[in-house]
């Protein structure tokens, strides 16, 4: 049984900094894709970050561009989201989905179109409870 959680969330100030993790379990990364997204209520989705397991591309949403790192620990089995200079719209539940098996070509473009496109592909169909991120002075 594939299963993704969530954890690191918190409240922190504006110009803070945050650590994201994302256990995975029932399965391993190499040929999947591990999507950070998040939702504020009343909004969208919006991809925010996005990795391949297999050879670690990586992808941001221009609105985390340069503030935000993706990375992932094959050992652990574990994706990590590195948030600096945090804003208030930075706010929301973030949660991180898996897509795959896959190939890393589909995963690759799969990655491109959630994060600057804006279009998050079903097949990145199963996550996690969220970790609530919010930031405010």
């Amino acid at each position: 049984q594939v299963q993704l959680v969530e954890s690191g969330g918190g409240a922190v100030q504006p110009g803070g900094s945050l650590r994201l993790s994302c256990a995975a379990s029932g399965f391993t990364l190499e040929s999947y894709g591990i999507l950070w997204f998040r939702q504020a209520p009343g909004t969208e989705r919006e991809g925010v970050s996005c990795i391949t397991g297999s050879d670690g591309s990586t992808y941001q949403s221009d609105s985390v561009k340069g503030r935000c790192t993706i990375s992932r620990d094959k050992a652990m089995n574990t994706v990590y989201l590195d948030m600096s200079a945090l804003k208030p719209e930075d706010s929301g539940v973030y949660y991180c989905a898996g897509a795959g098996p896959l190939g890393t070509t589909t995963l690759k473009a799969m990655c491109f179109m959630a994060t600057a496109k804006r279009t998050i592909h079903e097949n990145f169909n199963f996550w996690g409870q969220g970790t609530q991120v919010t930031v405010s002075s």
